[in-house]
């Protein structure tokens, strides 16, 4: 959970910690955010996301977010 902080902190958001829920449901982050944590992601995977990963689900909390990145790493 430490490295998706690292993310939320890289996009100064570091105010988002694995506590917070309903990241975008609640207006937390916003498409640009997503965009710049999916940027963050994919530099440190060194590999892009799949489009079918890019769902609001995938970006509601860290564990959303944790298994995401899971399923990337499975996937390379």
């Amino acid at each position: 959970m430490e490295l998706i902080q690292t993310f939320f902190n890289q996009i100064d958001k570091a105010d988002i910690n694995q506590n917070s829920k309903n990241l975008i449901s609640d207006g937390l982050v916003d498409s640009v955010d997503i965009m710049a944590l999916v940027a963050q992601i994919e530099s440190h995977l060194k590999t892009p996301i799949k489009p079918e990963f890019l769902v609001a689900e995938n970006f509601e909390d860290f564990e959303s977010i944790k298994n995401l990145i899971e399923r990337i790493k499975l996937e390379k």
